[in-house]
């Protein structure tokens, strides 16, 4: 039998319900070549599917940076040993959809390297998202050691996490294919003022689609820009943006639900 492909994901807090875990399980499953095994690391691991393993979060051992964006918890995944994992991982966002099999992730490149997905936001500069990554196990622990002597120091600096990865993973960082992974907000939402009378288009080719930011799957298909809003009809829209219950950028970010969202995001 192969070595399993590894699938990792981190769940703290109560941000993310156990529902997303068991999605992105569901996803996975669908969009994988057995076998594989699936693990989150949680500090909850209530209501968790029984095909999912569960382990403890490392302790990182340090308070996380204040006052800066990112996802700093995510610097546990930098830990030497998680759980009882060996060799290349790929994690995974909860907040990702997956459209189509996953088998290259673990077959593209060399599996000692670091390969991140490309940052949408800065297309013109080597910056990497760590929505969905491969290392192995335990590579990372020096930026770990690193960001310990003075992680608000280095949350400062960089600002966001994926950024101190791409900067200074032993040996450099390694890029997916552009097309594989596309973000949804940058590049699957129509621009303005398409975005009134078109809904998101599926990429032809895309494997996995991002959602880095407060539009998450639930959000693109019930059409709205983050949890907090209702969907509107563009009419109700554009009458809320006029009486100025909503900001003038509200309608560049107008979003039509996302019926290829909904068939993907199941478990």
């Amino acid at each position: 039998m192969p070595n399993p492909k590894q699938i990792l994901c981190i769940k703290w807090g109560n941000r993310y319900s156990p529902d997303y875990v068991n999605r992105l399980y569901g996803m996975v499953a669908r969009n994988i070549t057995p076998p594989f095994t699936f693990t989150v690391l949680t500090d909850d691991a209530h209501g968790l599917r029984p095909e999912v393993r569960h382990a403890p979060i490392p302790d990182v051992g340090v308070e996380m940076p204040h006052g800066v964006p990112g996802k700093w918890p995510k610097a546990a995944l930098w830990a030497n040993e998680l759980s009882d994992l060996k060799g290349p991982v790929l994690f995974v966002d909860l907040d990702v959809v997956i459209l189509r099999s996953l088998d290259e992730f673990f077959d593209y490149g060399n599996p000692e390297d670091v390969f991140l997905s490309r940052n949408a936001a800065k297309p013109f500069h080597r910056i990497g998202q760590t929505s969905l990554f491969r290392f192995p196990v335990g590579k990372l622990e020096p930026i770990l050691e690193k960001f310990r002597t003075d992680p608000q120091a280095v949350g400062a600096k960089y600002r966001y996490e994926q950024n101190y990865v791409t900067s200074n993973a032993p040996g450099g960082v390694r890029f997916w294919p552009r097309s594989w992974v596309k973000h949804f907000r940058i590049q699957c939402v129509p621009l303005f003022p398409l975005n009134l009378i078109m809904a998101p288009k599926k990429p032809k080719s895309a494997k996995v689609i991002i959602f880095a930011g407060h539009l998450n799957p639930p959000d693109a298909i019930a059409g709205r820009w983050n949890r907090k809003e209702e969907h509107r009809s563009v009419r109700n829209h554009l009458k809320d943006v006029r009486r100025n219950r909503l900001g003038y950028k509200a309608v560049r970010s107008y979003v039509h639900p996302t019926k290829w969202v909904e068939e993907a995001w199941r478990d």
